[in-house]
């Protein structure tokens, strides 16, 4: 247990069975009446933000998150199976935990799952990822004034928009982060 003010950017706890990262706190101390802490808040299974006083003495929970690598091996219905890198155990996640992300993973690749008291929290994707274009439209010549793009679809069925001059078959880089077009493998 720890103390509100022991509370620093970046931390992990938990109140009230949900998990929040502190992105931003401040210690406050007033001339008249007792001192106070201000945190912003980010719930790590919602995404939302919660800005919270707390007074200097109360206690919360520390979540101690495990970083561990796993291995993306394949989708069953709505399920993710990944494989523990270190002891081969599989975990499994559901698409509603994954989100977005899942357009992301192809088989094989190597991913970070955060797991908190033997439950998988959040999985963190590579910076840069390879997918193939399964459809797009054939660049126009002479539609190249500027930095024209088309749509594409890629393997994993998201869309993006690439240069004209990507064509299906194609492999292409994504950055994770931002899911847009970064480069031609």
């Amino acid at each position: 247990m720890i103390t509100a003010n022991d509370l620093r950017e970046g931390m992990t706890i938990d109140i009230d069975g949900e998990l929040y990262v502190v992105e931003e706190f401040q210690h406050v101390k007033r001339a008249r009446g007792g001192a106070f802490v201000r945190c912003k808040l980010k719930n790590l299974s919602t995404s939302q933000v919660l800005r919270k006083i707390f007074q200097p003495d109360e206690k919360m929970k520390d979540a101690f998150i495990e970083q561990k690598p796993f291995q993306y091996l394949y989708q069953q219905g709505d399920i993710f199976y990944f494989m523990d890198l270190e002891s081969f155990e599989e975990k499994t996640m559901h698409k509603n935990q994954i989100s977005d992300k899942a357009y992301f993973l192809k088989e094989n690749i190597e991913v970070n799952l955060n797991i908190y008291e033997g439950k998988i929290v959040v999985i963190e994707l590579p910076t840069f990822v390879e997918m193939q274009v399964k459809k797009t439209e054939p660049g126009v010549k002479g539609d190249t004034v500027g930095s024209a793009t088309k749509l594409a679809v890629l393997e994993s069925g998201h869309k993006v928009q690439v240069p004209l001059f990507i064509n299906e078959k194609d492999v292409i880089r994504l950055d994770t982060r931002s899911g847009e077009y970064v480069g031609k493998k």
